[in-house]
């Protein structure tokens, strides 16, 4: 578990990382001006879970044990989203909006370059066999050690793990939405030397059965509106903005 120290510099696995850890609305996220290199150093720690933070993601959190205690227990939390960027700005720190989708992209890009061993796990079977046959044409020499998809009866998961394990991923990306994928990850990567990441709808992206916002609703931060024209049905979710908002703001 990451605790909440200054930390510069290059580290290894007996010293502390060279990311900074705060809080926002008590759910840890670091402070680093490059994800990628500083999800490179945790490999080269010895691997663990990388979670991705927006402001929906911390209202759940506080909500719910079970979420905040994976969060708590992430090696690396990098802010996902625009909200959580606002709130360490009201904190003092300067960082950079780092969209989860687009780190994972880079991790498999390194993977594939490096020879890594890549997992992936999740969405639904058109999305897996979509996703595997692009990402083996985007993305020459990827290894593809494990692929699953997440529709899957309760009875056949334990055996899944076993495979999964048993493959030894130097990456593993699960999308298995939330909470699931990071209480997933939490009790199985334990002892296990790779990257875990969730990455939500990434593969449903990656795949092209959905289309990612539009780089210019990136630029201002709203791609939230763009996936509610898509899904309708996340309104409720989209409650927790406004409320992270208000609760960020007396917070002081």
């Amino acid at each position: 578990m990451a605790t909440d120290a200054t930390r510069t510099g290059l580290s290894g696995p007996d010293q502390p990382p060279s990311w900074q850890v705060t809080r926002v609305l008590g759910v840890q996220v670091a402070v680093t001006s490059n994800v990628f290199a500083a999800a490179l150093e945790l490999r080269q720690r010895g691997g663990g879970q990388i979670v991705t933070l927006n402001a929906e993601m911390t209202m759940a959190a506080r909500a719910s044990r079970e979420l905040g205690s994976a969060i708590a227990d992430a090696d690396l939390v990098i802010p996902d989203g625009a909200g959580v960027v606002w709130a360490l700005g009201r904190q003092g720190y300067r960082v950079r909006r780092s969209p989860g989708i687009e780190l994972a992209r880079q991790l498999l890009e390194y993977a594939a370059a490096h020879r890594w061993r890549v997992a992936l796990v999740g969405a639904s079977p058109a999305v897996m066999e979509q996703l595997v046959a692009r990402l083996r044409a985007e993305i020459p020499g990827l290894e593809l050690a494990f692929t699953i998809h997440g529709y899957q009866d309760a009875q056949q998961w334990p055996g899944i793990e076993q495979e999964l394990l048993a493959a030894q991923p130097d990456l593993v990306l699960a999308a298995l939405g939330v909470p699931r994928q990071e209480t997933w990850i939490q009790r199985l990567h334990p002892g296990q030397p790779g990257l875990w990441m969730g990455v939500g709808g990434s593969f449903d992206v990656w795949s092209g059965v959905k289309q990612r916002a539009p780089q210019w609703m990136s630029r201002l931060q709203i791609e939230w509106l763009y996936r509610l024209v898509q899904e309708p049905s996340r309104w409720r979710r989209m409650l927790a903005l406004p409320a992270f908002a208000w609760a960020v703001l007396r917070r002081g």
